[in-house]
């Protein structure tokens, strides 16, 4: 579980909200649920206004209705890796739907993109499911990538 107002810090960590989208497709929107949330969303994106000292593209707006991105979407990270993505596939979650909504895959995707700690990693490995394999393999991409990518503690 992750808070609203860590949820944002997240938001603005991840993206260049400077920039304006090239497509609606594409939009930098944070969504809420309630005025407390709506609050939170519009202070962080003053703040983030006041650090960046440059207008700020992201649009803030009440959450109606969600839509799953297409597939290729999906773990992206993650389908970069045809060896994980074999076993993923053959063993894990052969149907698409069940790979879209897997837990391990998103954790795994996340560890690919730099994201948690090489620990935290190790000690997770357990409930993905993966192979021995599997596991040493996910465990050198991403201790080599954490040399590349700033991974949070």
């Amino acid at each position: 579980m992750i808070s609203y107002r860590k949820l944002l810090e997240v938001f603005w960590d991840s993206h260049n909200p400077v920039s304006p989208s090239w497509s609606r497709q594409y939009t930098s929107i944070i969504f809420f649920h309630n005025d407390e949330q709506k609050s939170l969303a519009m202070a962080s994106r003053d703040l983030e206004t006041t650090r960046k000292k440059r207008k700020i593209f992201t649009e803030i707006l009440p959450y109606r209705e969600f839509f799953t991105a297409e597939d290729y979407h999906q773990k992206y990270r993650l389908r970069s890796e045809r060896d994980l993505m074999t076993e993923f596939r053959r063993t894990l979650y052969p149907a698409e739907e069940d790979f879209m909504n897997s837990t391990a895959a998103a954790r795994i995707n996340g560890y690919l993109d730099g994201y948690g700690t090489i620990e935290d990693l190790r000690k997770g490995l357990p409930d993905f499911g993966l192979s021995p394999t599997a596991s040493d393999k996910l465990v050198e991409i991403v201790k080599r990538r954490k040399g590349r990518v700033a991974c949070t503690p």
